[in-house]
């Protein structure tokens, strides 16, 4: 299978460089030079994944990852940027982020983030009890009702259902939500379980999320 890659950054070169080796590694690639480009290219065709340079002459790459969510692409966003400082990453991750690679960095590197966000997102649908999770559409289903899910929100409760009754830690949580090396806090551990109890009440589902205090969350 040849996942479209969408490679938004301003800087002729290194663009240049991205897409050629990433056609290399079997890529098909689409490349746009701002932010605007970005989003005609993600409206025309939706990207399996995108490489999104934070620092765009039109503005804030984060801010166009929040655009690209508001219109309902749920591909993996890798932000590429030469500040890589903790407040930048964790706003990354706020504006709908799901990596982030500091420059100047190596491009194989960059291929294996790259690799292991295509296979989150792929993984094939998990099913169990009256629940359904489908990573084609980013959506939890019961018999009666489909909510859309973040990809946060997929991955947590993706998590949870991969061991059901049982008592999934929060830094497995963490681990399966975030990539490697997230600041992540308790408290936005816990916002997140809360949408998705919320979810599982919207689609009417039996099953819901208990907490384990101390430990972590079970789904039952």
């Amino acid at each position: 299978m040849t996942f479209r890659l969408l490679v938004v950054e301003d800087d002729h070169g290194l663009r240049d460089v991205l897409a050629r080796g990433l056609r290399e590694e079997g890529f098909d690639v689409e490349t746009a030079s701002d932010g605007a480009g970005a989003i005609r290219s993600a409206s025309a065709a939706a990207p399996a994944a995108v490489v999104l340079d934070v620092g765009l002459p039109d503005g804030d790459g984060r801010d166009v990852c929040t655009a690209l969510r508001a219109r309902g692409m749920d591909a993996p966003v890798l932000f590429l940027t030469a500040r890589n400082g903790v407040t930048d990453r964790l706003s990354g991750f706020a504006s709908g982020g799901d990596d982030y690679l500091a420059k100047p960095f190596a491009f194989p590197e960059l291929v294996a983030r790259l690799r292991a966000l295509l296979r989150r997102s792929a993984d094939p649908a998990t099913a169990w009890g009256d629940l359904v999770l489908d990573p084609v559409s980013h959506a939890l289903s019961s018999d009666t009702a489909t909510v859309a899910l973040s990809p946060i929100e997929f991955r947590l409760l993706g998590k949870l259902l991969s061991a059901p009754n049982t008592v999934v830690r929060r830094a497995d949580l963490v681990g399966a939500g975030w990539p490697a090396g997230a600041i992540v806090s308790e408290n936005t551990v816990d916002q997140y379980i809360s949408k998705l109890r919320r979810k599982l009440a919207d689609v009417r589902s039996r099953h819901a999320i208990a907490v384990s205090r101390g430990v972590g969350f079970r789904i039952s």
